[in-house]
């Protein structure tokens, strides 16, 4: 839906100011813009080791300065550690990813280059790296990302992992579903939820089992029997919430860390069974970083990309997030994992956003 949107609104501006089809003006300043960054960009992703380090620090402390746009909902945390180890004032925007899109897209047509970072979902970052906003980011940490994060023009940062999970009082050891497909089972109706919003899980699920050798009425099918079963929820926080007090007792695409948090606060919730392995597979959606090629501190822009690939990434395995780099702590290790079919939602994305919709009239709303 946000892909959508986007859409939506980049034909209401015309052309970005970094791609081909803008003025001759805008492309002009955005030009010159580009090519002062990118003497700074290059430079860096040429170095390696202590000589990066060291070079980036110098180069970013003398900017002295960093604008960052962001949905991380985390990112106060991994700025307060920023700060604290090296002297450089960071100013943050923060929104959801469809706000933090927009207002990227507005202001580079406004030739107004606000942001030197930018932290967001995968979708928002698809089209914005589609628009030729961003710089390649390179070097070893970039190469150490797992596979699915290593993506065109921007590098996953953490991930979101579309879990299986369930209400500890209302599903008693040895009763958690073992698949997706025994949801399907009348024996759940209402202690399902689905969540509305939840299109890029259900693309990836619904290739998932076409690959697997299902067809397309039966995929259809499966998914439109676990959404009668289900109550429809309006975000993963509420969901989460509505799960932990007893409102129904599974979830089929949570967010591993939403229940984990709630988990370690006590509530009674969980994504592990008591014996065996979590329902997979586990649908795993990037949300990474983008150096956005109009910036105007470079080099600090990179350093807090290195910085969110190093000791950022234990800032976010404290808030329950999965790294972008495993760790010796990976809660992936051993799981079938797929990944949400990015590219496909980026170009089919009405096509999507209409089939789940279809599917989840099927469920009730929570009201």
């Amino acid at each position: 839906m946000a892909v959508t949107a986007a859409a939506l609104l980049l034909a209401a501006c015309g052309s970005s100011p970094t791609a081909s089809g803008g003025g001759p003006a805008r492309n002009d300043k955005a030009e010159k813009a580009a090519a002062k960054a990118q003497e700074v960009y290059d430079r860096i992703n040429g170095l390696s080791g202590e000589e990066r380090r060291k070079t980036l620090v110098e180069l970013a402390e003398k900017e002295g300065k960093l604008s960052i746009y962001t949905s991380n909902t985390d990112m106060d945390k991994l700025v307060e550690g920023f700060e604290d180890a090296y002297d450089i004032e960071v100013s943050v925007y923060r929104g959801n990813s469809e706000s933090v899109l927009q207002r990227i897209l507005q202001e580079q047509q406004a030739n107004y280059f606000g942001n030197d970072f930018v932290d967001t979902n995968a979708g928002e970052l698809n089209v914005l790296s589609k628009e030729g906003m961003f710089h390649p980011y390179k070097g070893e940490l970039r190469d150490k990302v797992r596979k699915e994060g290593q993506a065109d023009g921007w590098t996953a940062a953490r991930f979101n992992a579309f879990v299986v999970g369930w209400n500890t009082n209302k599903v008693k050891p040895g009763q958690e579903p073992k698949s997706f497909e025994e949801l399907a089972d009348p024996k759940w109706k209402g202690q399902v939820s689905m969540e509305v919003g939840d299109v890029d899980w259900f693309a990836g699920l619904y290739k998932y089992y076409l690959d697997q050798g299902k067809s397309d009425a039966e995929v259809r099918d499966l998914m439109t029997r676990v959404a009668a079963n289900s109550k429809i929820a309006k975000g993963h926080t509420t969901q989460g919430e509505l799960l932990s007090a007893g409102q129904f007792g599974v979830t089929v695409s949570s967010y591993s860390h939403t229940i984990d948090k709630a988990e370690d606060k006590g509530a009674p919730v969980s994504w592990h069974p008591a014996a065996g392995s979590p329902v997979q597979p586990v649908l795993l959606r990037p949300n990474g970083m983008g150096l956005m090629k109009t910036a105007t501190n470079p080099a600090a822009a990179m350093l807090f990309a290195d910085w969110e690939l190093t000791e950022g990434q234990k800032i976010l395995e404290k808030a329950f997030r999965i790294g972008a780099i495993p760790s010796e702590k990976d809660p992936l290790a051993g799981l079938q994992v797929v990944a949400v079919p990015e590219q496909e939602l980026l170009a089919n994305g009405k096509k999507w956003d209409d089939l789940y919709a279809d599917v989840v009239r099927a469920g009730q709303a929570i009201k």
